[in-house]
């Protein structure tokens, strides 16, 4: 568990209007309801059924069936203005759950480990504010509820299909639960947030033979073990000390037993990056170093490398936006946290590359409550005040953006 937050208990809530407040317990009921029956990328149907039903209830127009189970829905208001989009992830992870709460998940194998259940309901906590506030912002939210974010990625079908059409999107905003980050802070910085995420597989194929007879052998664990230490010299003599990367070798399998030298041998791994000159760099090199290796023991390989998402890059101008919101609603002695980048990757990023945007994060730690695991651990939990939170920044961004554009 994180435990060098400060108390969170002094978190003041006085920024976050009276409406807001009262749908609090709204917000919560959501949330739990999402949580106990979590869903795969693309298999949400549960999960889109639910919105679909609550954006009927309040008259709101939303249009369903986009990369399979993705929602959007569309909020105008009295007066003609910008198209302002906010964004939120609705899938699960295939996790079992270890926490003991009412919540809990119902379905065996499956949680929501990492505030996706948040996410879509603060979003519609704010599809519900706005679409009885409409007098009070100018212009046309989209509100985009996007399928499998943890793969194999739900942004870029959506946006295929039309999410960010009739009317074409301006800016587009999206949050993510943070618990590597306290209630009551924002984290919201200008350019590269989260890293591009690839991925490769490697197969290594020699010779095997008797562990006492080497000479008759191409060992294709030595071959593997070379490999893995040869990757680490990308960052650590190819890439500029100021830049950030990282390549990782996450799974090896080789050998069937102490005594015999394998024949082959497999491994699998990661790569991220925040500059996005750097696409296509890695694959290169990842080809050049392990072609050269496995030539020189005279083996063969096959690699497959394929890209998954970008790095998340955000406007200067829309973040400010966020950091200005930020700034008026958490009244902490943290606030707001400029330097909070991480090497997670996210799917935010393919809409960040068809319209300006900012993707923030919003802490939702609270050590007092036990309330600090790590995502996509089986006891990741948030602190749920931060529904309101969201909602209140949500909305406020809507207004600031909308009535000055």
């Amino acid at each position: 568990m994180i435990s060098t937050f400060p108390s969170t208990s002094s978190f003041n809530h006085s920024q976050i209007r009276l409406e807001i407040r009262s749908l609090q317990s709204q917000l919560v009921q959501w949330r739990r309801q999402l949580h106990q029956h979590p869903e795969l990328g693309f298999t949400e149907v549960l999960t889109s059924q639910f919105i679909a039903q609550k954006l009927q209830e309040w008259g709101i127009n939303h249009q369903t069936g986009i990369a399979k189970t993705g929602i959007v829905a569309t909020i105008e208001s009295h007066q003609p203005g910008p198209v302002l989009a906010i964004r939120a992830d609705m899938d699960a992870l295939p996790i079992q759950e270890e926490n003991d709460v009412p919540y809990r998940s119902v379905h065996e194998g499956i949680m929501h480990a990492c505030g996706h259940d948040g996410h879509t309901a603060i979003a519609l906590g704010t599809a519900y504010y706005l679409s009885q506030h409409r007098q009070d912002f100018r212009g046309t939210v989209k509100l985009i509820f996007q399928p499998a974010e943890e793969g194999p990625g739900g942004a870029k079908p959506m946006i295929e299909q039309g999410a960010l059409k009739n009317p074409d999107v301006d800016t587009i905003i999206g949050l993510h639960l943070w618990n590597n980050l306290p209630l009551g802070t924002v984290g919201v910085r200008t350019g590269a947030l989260m890293a591009a995420v690839e991925c490769f597989r490697c197969h290594i194929q020699g010779k095997g033979g008797h562990g006492a007879m080497p000479h008759q052998t191409v060992d294709s664990v030595v071959i593997a073990a070379q490999i893995i230490n040869a990757l680490q010299t990308i960052v650590a003599r190819n890439v500029s000390p100021l830049d950030s990367a990282v390549v990782t070798v996450g799974e090896v399998h080789a050998g069937t037993a102490l005594n015999v030298i394998a024949d082959s041998a497999k491994m699998s791994g990661t790569v991220r990056y925040f500059n996005p000159t750097f696409e296509g760099y890695f694959s290169q090199r990842l080809e050049e170093i392990i072609g050269g290796i496995c030539q020189s023991h005279r083996a063969k390989y096959e690699l497959n490398y394929w890209r998954l998402y970008p790095p998340v890059i955000n406007n200067a101008k829309i973040a400010e936006l966020v950091r200005s919101v930020a700034l008026e609603v958490v009244e902490t002695p943290i606030g707001v946290v400029p330097e909070c980048q991480t090497m997670g990757g996210e799917d935010m990023s393919f809409f960040l590359q068809e319209v300006p945007g900012c993707y923030f994060f919003l802490g939702s730690a609270n050590p007092d409550k036990g309330l600090a695991y790590p995502h996509h651990h089986p006891r990741f939990d948030f602190d749920e005040t931060v529904l309101g939170v969201g909602v209140e920044m949500f909305v406020r961004c809507v207004e600031k953006f909308c009535n000055k554009n």
